[in-house]
């Protein structure tokens, strides 16, 4: 057989796709969502059809294969943690006098205080960011209840050190 096939075939475009993810079983709730709203906009939004299991098992059912890998990368977003230190990209949530808060991951929000927003004094929050923009913030840490603390200022720091050693300059 091997003479036959040397290489197996690739599969066809047409073919229908099965994918399975995991997720904690006492969340099962937090991915139907309230009257099943959450697994619905998943199904809409990639076209697959999604089967979850008691222990947490998730099949993902899908005929294209844009549209099964959109539905697990949505899933495994739900179900990602903040990591300390990583850098997230969201959108501003609110805006308060001591700082804003932006969505880290979906339903997960973190507040960048006024302090970590810029370098140097930031005497109004919206002098540098506005609720709904688009950021990209650092990771500070994670509270014993669970309130996420960010920087953008960390964040930009990061990005003029790393243009700075791209461009050869270096910090001695």
């Amino acid at each position: 057989m091997a003479e036959s096939i040397s290489t197996p075939n690739e599969l066809s475009p047409h073919a229908p796709r099965i994918v399975t993810v995991k997720i904690p079983p006492d969340r099962i709730g937090e991915l139907i969502g309230p009257g099943g709203k959450n697994i619905k906009g998943i199904q809409a939004e990639s076209g697959a059809e999604i089967n979850i299991e008691d222990d947490g098992t998730v099949h993902i059912y899908a005929s294209k294969a844009e549209g099964l890998e959109r539905a697990k990368s949505m899933i495994e977003r739900m179900f990602q943690e903040i990591e300390v230190g990583k850098t997230y990209t969201g959108k501003v949530v609110s805006i308060t006098a001591f700082g804003a808060f932006m969505e880290v991951l979906p339903g997960k929000d973190g507040l960048i205080h006024v302090s970590e927003l810029a370098e140097g004094r930031t005497e109004n929050v919206e002098d540098v960011v506005k609720k709904g923009q688009i950021i990209t913030a650092k990771c500070l840490g994670v509270d014993e209840k669970g309130r996420v603390k960010m920087s953008r200022r960390a964040w930009l720091r990061e990005q003029k050190a790393a243009e700075a050693e791209a461009a050869g300059v270096t910090g001695d």
